[in-house]
């Protein structure tokens, strides 16, 4: 940005020099950020000048009408300075010469009010600018032996020659090529002749002093021809850069571009922050044309708050410099009523010195690209929704706490308030409620969820209460959903606060199970298409995991009513016993287990105790228990060793897992089987017999956890039994251990469910179970209860099952014992010491019965067995009868025919006993028989009539 200088001046940087300024000159400058309206000023031709084609491109034109313009009202400074500056005696010369350019006018040096010149006096510009900041001038002069007498700072800076080295040289041998020196002599003769002369010359720098060769340019150049003080011919040279030339050229074409073929709003404001220049798109939106927007303000186009705002942002942006990006403004265009959205872009505009002349605006309308936000943002919500629904949805097999889980997903995401009715056929078990087709059925709502308020709203329906029974009228949108199973609006009532509402049939499989609503209030968003479509979606999600939920609850019912009915009815009864138990299924998210207990009552007043646990979970594991306890019982009544009956049972799990049976299990035993069947069919087990006459009871585990006994008096501890290989595993005998059980003790047999959880570990439950029996004095039922409530019983996760059994052994006069040699006669004693024992307890009227049953067992005993014999009566709930002998054989009944003399004593036995059997014994065996007492309401059997009964 070079200037004319017009004294010489000691400044090191030539931009501080004067500026010579024109009005038109302002519009370059507007065009490259400085004023806004003017085109560049292009040179003049004089119609002195004769047309000549130059070798170096020039075509010389007379002086310029605004030659002597250009320099009008400059001032001049000291004249001793000549000698830095060509400008002062550019302007002695010009004012000296009759000569001169056509129109010059002599210039006075600027004076002060006293009359005295301006020691400091230079050009200057005044606002916006001029021309001159923005091109590079640069002046020197020819003396009349055509070469330079002058040369000024400006002209340094151009072509980077000092002054020192370039008075005296000749212009023409400098600065042209050699091959067109002599025709540049001939035109500098002409020019000292008198004539001017324009035009562009391309020119080499001199080489430098240390021998670079200097580089090449392109000049505009205008020549005046002067007349020296001593009236000899003499010329100044004024040369421009034609590089920067067509720099501005660029930019006037790009400010062209931008107000008038720019697809954006371009404001350029200046610094009242009132509209300088507007182009023809911004116009076109805002209507009028370009002119008419001159002199406004945002106050003109914009609300009047959002206007405030964008008043305040451009002053910050006049003050700082800081540009603003992508700035959302907000408005309405003339003839419209739609809002209007527009991003803006604000940046401060300065002039070629640097000084701040205003902003440039740039707006784009981004109203379709907002609502295309709009769009996507609600897509992305909506997604984010299903995810959020698909995350929370469904991780309860409850239908209650899935209903909930839809409306803690909706609400306040989707809708203000939500409600879930489902069918009250499907929740009791009904596979097709009655009315289901016309949408009339009755339905409980289960869930309800509000974000604003639980009160009802006025003026809307009347509200139902969670757990309540309703029905929707047949005509109504609820109705008419459940009917069509497709989403229905619902009408908003006059006067209430719900301004939308959707009534969604939730279904599952193609079966409707129910209906959801989804509201919103006024002040929100009605429902769309897109939410529709959205809550359409989220009811069938959670519609199918309600039906799962249904399906599961069906099937966890059937497997616990299944498991309840293959457990002890009621409170069970053992002879020398105090018995409780407690059973405890896992909760509804879990499937029932294969947890059981069982109390068999054996001959000679003696009891089975049974705890197990099948491995597995749901329906299966519950018919995999009711199998095995099935075998358990059967193998009871067979009196075998409990190491015997857990070594049978065990062949009998693994006989199960596969379709074979034992022996294809054998054969497969090596083989891998399927994973699901190993599973359900392995199971433990602990098999305990109690004798009440003796208080001795014998264990045998499979795997199990041990048994705890509590002796009065005592710490609770842990029986040391060994444990075994669960059952279906096969191949290790199990091992039994034989404890004395005193008076009063306590036993507890357990199963894993009561120790064991997730926060729990095992050796943890079993101290604490442990601990908790302190007090074994107290009832068996408050015993269990203490436990339960003790221990984490509520954790839900597997069953429990527990059996406690307080030890009340058979009194000593209750039990009548004598041994009979072997000999006929022993059959009249035995008959006597039932008769004598049986009048002495007060049994009369089982005297005869008892005296010829027990005639027949050691009748039997004496045909058939060996060793001495020994006869037992029991007395508890019922009257036993055992014949003890050491033979092995055991009797077998069966049907005498009409001419057989024998044969029928074992029919009679069953004919007049409650039941019989035989059982072995490490010494031999015992047949037993029991009978009813008088006052048990059972009928005695008369003998007689028994007797004639076999024939």
């Amino acid at each position: 940005m070079s200037e004319i200088p017009a004294k010489a001046t000691e400044s090191e940087d030539p931009s501080d020099g004067a500026r010579a300024g024109a009005a038109g000159d302002s519009a370059v400058a507007g065009a490259t950020g400085g004023a806004m309206d003017d085109a560049v000023p292009q040179p003049r031709s004089d119609a002195r000048t004769e047309p000549t084609n130059t070798p170096w491109g020039g075509a010389p034109s007379g002086p310029s009408d605004d030659a002597s313009s250009r320099t009008a009202g400059a001032s001049t400074g000291d004249p001793t300075d000549a000698g830095t500056d060509i400008g002062a005696d550019m302007h002695r010369a010009t004012a000296k010469s009759p000569g001169g350019p056509r129109g010059a006018a002599p210039v006075e040096p600027p004076v002060e009010p006293s009359g005295e010149p301006m020691g400091d006096a230079m050009w200057q510009s005044s606002p916006p600018g001029s021309i001159y900041d923005y091109i590079k001038v640069a002046s020197f002069s020819i003396g009349a032996d055509g070469l330079v007498d002058q040369w000024s700072l400006r002209a340094e800076q151009l072509f980077g020659i000092s002054p020192e080295r370039a008075l005296g040289m000749d212009p023409i041998e400098a600065f042209f090529e050699p091959d067109q020196r002599e025709r540049g002599q001939r035109k500098m003769a002409e020019i000292l002749d008198g004539r001017e002369w324009t035009g562009v010359v391309p020119f080499r720098m001199p080489t430098a002093e240390d021998g670079e060769p200097g580089a090449e340019g392109l000049a505009e150049v205008y020549v005046m021809p002067t007349t020296t003080e001593d009236g000899e011919r003499a010329a100044v040279c004024i040369v421009v850069d034609v590089r920067t030339l067509r720099s501005i050229e660029t930019d006037l074409a790009a400010s062209q571009a931008i107000f008038g073929q720019s697809p954006f709003g371009f404001l350029l404001i200046d610094t009242d922050l009132r509209v300088r220049r507007a182009n023809k798109r911004f116009a076109s939106v805002f209507g009028g044309n370009v002119e008419s927007h001159r002199g406004r303000t945002v106050h003109d186009y914009l609300p009047r708050s959002e206007a405030d705002r964008v008043a305040a942002t451009l002053r910050r942006v006049l003050e700082t410099g800081d540009s603003i990006t992508d700035m959302h403004v907000t408005g309405f265009i003339p003839g419209s009523d739609d809002r209007r959205h527009w991003s803006i872009n604000l940046y401060r505009v300065h002039s070629g010195t640097g000084r701040p002349i205003g902003i440039a605006w740039l707006g784009t309308d981004i109203t379709s690209r907002r609502a295309a936000a709009r769009e996507a943002a609600a897509a992305r919500r909506n997604l984010a929704l299903l995810n959020e629904a698909g995350a929370r949805i469904g991780n309860s097999l409850d239908l209650e706490t899935t209903a909930r889980e839809l409306l803690d997903v909706v609400v306040p995401g989707f809708c203000d308030l939500a409600t879930v009715d489902l069918y009250q056929g499907l929740l009791a078990g009904d596979e097709t409620p009655r009315a289901l087709a016309d949408g009339s059925a009755e339905l409980r709502r289960v869930a309800f969820a509000s974000a604003v308020s639980d009160a009802p709203f006025i003026g809307g329906p009347a509200p139902v209460a969670v757990g309540a029974v309703h029905h929707y009228p047949f005509n109504s949108p609820c109705a008419d959903a459940l009917r069509t199973a497709r989403p229905q609006r619902v009408p908003a009532e006059d006067g209430g606060l719900i301004q939308s509402t959707l009534a969604v049939p939730m279904v599952a499989h193609d079966t409707v199970v129910g209906l959801a609503q989804f509201s919103r209030t006024k002040g929100s968003e009605p429902f769309g298409d897109r939410d529709r479509a959205l809550a359409v979606e989220l009811a069938a999600r959670a519609a199918v995991c309600i039906d799962n939920a249904r399906l599961y609850r069906r099937e966890h019912e059937r497997a616990l009513i299944l498991q309840r009915s293959l457990l002890p009815p009621g409170d069970p009864e053992a002879s020398g016993l105090d018995i409780a138990c407690r059973y405890l299924p896992g909760n509804a998210a879990t499937e029932v287990g294969g947890d059981w207990f069982d109390v068999i009552e054996l001959p000679g007043h003696r009891t089975a105790l049974v705890v197990g646990d099948v491995m597995g979970r749901g329906l299966r594991a519950a018919v995999a228990m009711g199998e095995l306890r099935t075998a358990v019982r059967t193998l009871a009544l067979l009196d075998l060793e409990p190491a015997e009956v857990l070594s049978a049972l065990d062949e009998i799990a693994r006989g199960l897992g596969t379709p074979g049976g034992v022996q294809q299990a054998t054969r497969a035993a090596r083989q891998p089987r399927d994973a699901d069947l190993s599973e359900v069919y392995l199971a433990t087990c602990v098999y305990a017999v109690y004798d009440s006459v003796t208080r001795r009871c014998t264990f045998a585990n499979a795997g199990h956890l041990p048994p705890v006994l509590v002796e009065p008096g005592e710490s609770a501890l842990m029986l040391d039994v060994p444990p075994g290989m669960p059952l279906g595993v096969g191949g290790e005998p199990f091992e039994e251990v034989e404890v004395e059980l005193p008076e009063g003790a306590l036993l507890a047999l357990y199963t894993d469910g009561l120790v064991e959880s997730r926060d729990h570990p095992l050796d943890e439950g079993l101290q604490a179970f442990v601990g908790a029996l302190t007090d074994p004095s107290r009832p068996l039922e408050d015993v269990c209860d203490h436990v339960l409530n003790t221990l984490d019983t509520h954790h839900g996760e597997d069953d429990i099952a527990l059996l406690m059994a307080r030890v009340q052994g058979l009194p000593a006069d209750s039990v009548g014992d004598w041994t009979l040699p072997r000999e006929p006669r022993s059959v009249g004693r035995a008959r006597e010491y039932a008769r004598t024992q049986l009048t002495a307890w007060g049994l009369e009227p089982l005297v005869d019965t008892a005296e010829l049953l027990v005639s027949e067992l050691v009748t039997n005993a004496l045909r058939y067995g060996e060793g001495e014999i020994r006869l037992r009566l029991l007395l508890d709930r019922t009257l036993v009868c055992e014949v003890w002998d050491a033979g092995l054989v055991q009797p077998r009944r069966r049907r005498a025919r009409d001419t057989d003399e024998g044969g029928r004593g074992l029919q009679l036995v069953g004919l007049l006993s409650a039941s019989w059997g035989s059982r072995r014994t490490p010494r031999g065996k015992t047949v037993w028989f029991e009978l009813p007492l008088p006052d048990g309401g059972t009928p005695l059997t008369d003998p007689a009539e028994a007797l004639l009964s076999l024939f």
